[in-house]
């Protein structure tokens, strides 16, 4: 898509973007999860959260995409660690899973390297992207339904969010293919069913319509 979004579609996104936060309540839980991402601002968050004590250890999963190859060249899980680390993390406190590309191998392979370490787990702490909230939920309720899960994300607002990536069309692609997935992945396996307002699906149609398509997906885990 070449020309800017109208207001109108901002409008949508903003929605959208609504949807996504899940708004849970921060308390102490036995693991922080970092998602990978393009977004470095995971692991910043991940960090300050550790400074609070919501958590004693961290674990940052994810190997590479389309979009974050060039960024991350060593992986993902490895860049966040090295920045947690940098920002004053303790080598000792964080834990790496490096296979994962998508949310559902994020989880399941978290589990299974906690659990190979030993580490008891009744509670997580989801730590990723603004708008990938709902999903790691949905995908965690899943993957590990035995586990208390809570997720939280950088608390920026939609419109600076834009600023800071400086692609307005590509935020809203990414926005409108998360939907897709909370919309279609329960039926194929992958996350439980999310209750998506009218209003929300509307949006999500319109900006379908109108060519926000880059990040939609056909069957299979992303």
């Amino acid at each position: 898509m070449e020309k800017s979004p109208t207001d109108e579609q901002f409008e949508d996104a903003q929605m959208i973007w609504d949807y996504h936060l899940m708004h849970h309540d921060l308390h102490a839980v036995d693991v922080g999860i970092g998602l990978g991402s393009h977004d470095l601002g995971v692991a910043t968050l991940a960090a300050e959260l550790y400074e609070r004590d919501l958590f004693p250890a961290l674990v940052f999963t994810g190997a590479n995409s389309r979009t974050t190859t060039a960024r991350f060249p060593r992986g993902e899980a490895i860049h966040y660690r090295e920045h947690a680390v940098a920002l004053g993390v303790p080598e000792s406190a964080v834990l790496v899973e490096s296979r994962a590309t998508n949310t559902g191998q994020n989880l399941a392979f978290t589990r299974d390297l906690l659990a190979d370490s030993a580490v008891s787990v009744e509670s997580v702490l989801l730590i990723c992207k603004p708008y990938m909230e709902r999903r790691a939920f949905a995908t965690c309720r899943k993957v590990w339904p035995e586990v208390e899960v809570i997720c939280r994300s950088e608390p920026v607002a939609f419109a600076d969010y834009v600023d800071g990536i400086g692609d307005p069309v590509l935020v809203i692609d990414m926005l409108v293919g998360d939907l897709q997935r909370v919309i279609e992945y329960p039926a194929l396996g992958f996350a439980v069913e999310q209750d998506v307002p009218g209003e929300v699906r509307h949006a999500y149609e319109r900006l379908v319509a109108a060519g926000y398509i880059s990040r939609l997906i056909g069957p299979g885990p992303g």
